[in-house]
């Protein structure tokens, strides 16, 4: 399967959890996730598939930069290791709060149609995406499997924050997530830290968390 494919797996899963009942009944609740209500972050899930379809369609001119390697991607973005109140993190809720503002039957059309899209894309892929708040590009393949990460780690913020099971993704989805998570985790804390962690529960680091 194309990364594309595998990527519309990953998107029929959280399909249904956007469109939970209970999602539109807490829309303004507070979520898991500190300081994002529940609509927020539904709308941030559903905006990954969003974004993805809008790379797919729209290419920029800018895609013609030689793209950068996930992990420089995820070593450059602010976000990663900013604190809860920093400004990459604040303009992430504030921008998924904003766009939340529109409603929830809004934001599931708005998935439903880009999810649609990208099931049925015949259109050429285009080998590399620029995000207009990106100064780098990224191969199309990664920024698809950098939406997936994204796609994969809200849903589970999701389903709790509606006390309902996570649900499971396909093996095609978790492996490469999972990939690239260890690979994040182990230049973050180092290899004997993730070697222990998965195998010697006396010496675990207390966390692993990459985000």
């Amino acid at each position: 399967m194309s990364r594309r494919e595998i990527f519309v797996e990953a998107a029929d899963v959280a399909l249904p959890l956007v469109e939970h009942e209970l999602v539109a009944k807490r829309w303004t609740e507070p979520s898991a996730l500190p300081r994002m209500s529940v609509g927020a972050l539904a709308t941030h899930l559903a905006g990954q598939v969003v974004s993805a379809h809008a790379a797919l369609a729209a290419p920029s001119a800018a895609s013609r930069e030689t793209p950068l390697p996930v992990l420089e991607h995820y070593q450059r973005s602010k976000w990663v290791t900013a604190a809860l109140d920093d400004e990459a993190n604040v303009n992430i809720r504030e921008g998924a709060e904003h766009t939340a503002e529109e409603g929830r039957d809004a934001v599931v059309e708005r998935l439903q149609r880009s999810l649609a899209s990208l099931r049925a894309w015949s259109g050429d892929t285009p080998p590399t995406v620029r995000m207009p708040w990106w100064e780098w590009s990224l191969s199309m393949d990664d920024f698809l499997l950098t939406r997936m990460l994204e796609v994969v780690v809200h849903s589970d913020d999701l389903a709790v924050s509606l006390d309902v099971p996570t649900p499971e993704f396909p093996r095609a989805v978790v492996r490469p997530v999972l990939t690239l998570l260890t690979t994040l985790a182990v230049r973050r804390h180092g290899q004997p830290a993730v070697l222990r962690a998965l195998t010697r529960s006396e010496r675990a680091p207390a966390s692993l968390a990459v985000f």
